[in-house]
């Protein structure tokens, strides 16, 4: 074996290993340890998780140990159900990280604009509807590969599985039709609600700065207030002459004209023993009006972290998926090994990338899967 492929093959081998582990992670974190049952994101996370192991076990793993062996040696029989595997889990894949990136756009929105208010897709049976939907469009699409396949030689020898449509025109027709509905419409629905996420941080970043700054006014306000009041209190103690005679007439019941100096000449006795003052007061610190908390509740943090990995995993898409379509674009247009080679290796990094993003953004990315 020449260092070059040896080398490839390693490469495929640990993004192999690498997505079986996260893909089966991702499952078994996912699912639910409550007797309420599975939740939307729960089967979301699930769904894309078996998918990805479809490439996983049926497609990675036979080519990578078909690289090791140089050629392909399980058959015409298999070349079939590993065509069909590849555009099947491919299709189902990207359908679901269309329905997860909407699925946390509608939840971000319902927690930070509406109060955690209910979403569509929170109802199992439409969720239920959109994958079982997704997964006959993968099947329609996956079963011309399973007849339309053919094990050839290569120059140097080597056995390949590959593609062979009875005309270039039906794989072309093929072709447009698959790519255009099942690779272009979900990266664009994909990157549409990646917009909205990013609008709806934005303007939630936005809200908190200018409810921090209103805080502040409300604070200096209060401060102002505060020492208004102390320097009332501080006046009236220096001043309490007449405070004091208003006192002394309301408690002893006789004009002030008539008895000019009776504090003076009478008997300390003369006068009653005060009685506390139940007169209002001025408050120093005046009861401060309902304020809405600056800090997002713990509900709102969640929903946030979400949709920022959601945000990364479009990136992915983007990067991975876009470069996928285009390359098999091209490979329509003129066929070349290489090309077709590289957008495998493209799927494959998708695969082993992808759950690990979402592990971290639901904050499962540990040893423990304990709730």
């Amino acid at each position: 074996m020449e260092v070059d492929h040896a080398i490839e093959s390693v490469i495929r081998a640990l993004m192999c290993l690498t997505g079986i582990l996260g893909n089966n992670w991702l499952a078994i974190c996912s699912l639910s340890r409550q007797k309420s049952g599975l939740r939307t994101n729960e089967i979301l996370f699930i769904n894309l998780a078996v998918s990805n192991l479809i490439t996983n076990y049926l497609v990675d793993l036979p080519d990578t140990v078909a690289d090791f062996a140089g050629r392909w040696f399980l058959g015409e029989t298999y070349c079939g159900i590993f065509r069909f595997c590849a555009d099947l889990s491919e299709t189902s894949s990207i359908f679901t990280t269309l329905f997860i990136s909407a699925f946390w756009y509608q939840k971000l929105v319902g927690s930070l604009k509406r109060g955690g208010a209910p979403v569509q897709l929170d109802s199992l049976r439409l969720v239920g509807c959109l994958l079982a939907g997704s997964w006959t469009v993968a099947t329609i699409f996956s079963i011309p590969h399973f007849f339309f396949v053919s094990v050839k030689r290569s120059n140097d020898s080597a056995e390949d599985c590959v593609d062979v449509f009875p005309t270039a025109f039906a794989m072309k027709t093929y072709e447009t039709i698959y790519l255009t509905l099942a690779n272009a419409f979900p990266i664009a629905g994909i990157v549409f609600a990646s917009v909205q996420i990013v609008i709806t941080l934005l303007q939630n970043q936005r809200r908190i700065r200018g409810h921090n700054s209103d805080k502040e006014g409300r604070k200096a306000e209060n401060k102002s207030v505060e020492k208004k009041n102390d320097d009332t209190s501080v006046s009236t103690v220096s001043n309490p002459g007449t405070s004091s005679s208003l006192t002394t007439h309301v408690y002893t019941g006789v004009p002030a004209s008539s008895c000019p100096n009776a504090g003076l000449s009478g008997p300390q006795t003369s006068l009653p023993d005060r009685e506390p003052d139940h007169r209002p007061e001025a408050q120093p610190n005046p009861p401060k009006p309902n304020q809405v908390p600056s800090k997002p509740s713990p509900n709102s943090s969640t929903q946030v972290r979400a949709a920022k990995s959601v945000l990364a995993v479009a990136f992915v898409v983007l990067v991975c998926w876009l470069t996928h379509l285009l390359l098999r674009i091209s490979n329509n247009i003129h066929t070349s090994k290489i090309v077709e080679e590289v957008a495998s290796y493209i799927a494959a990094s998708y695969t082993s990338i992808i759950p690990y993003i979402f592990l971290h953004g639901v904050k499962k990315l540990t040893c423990s899967c304990k709730r």
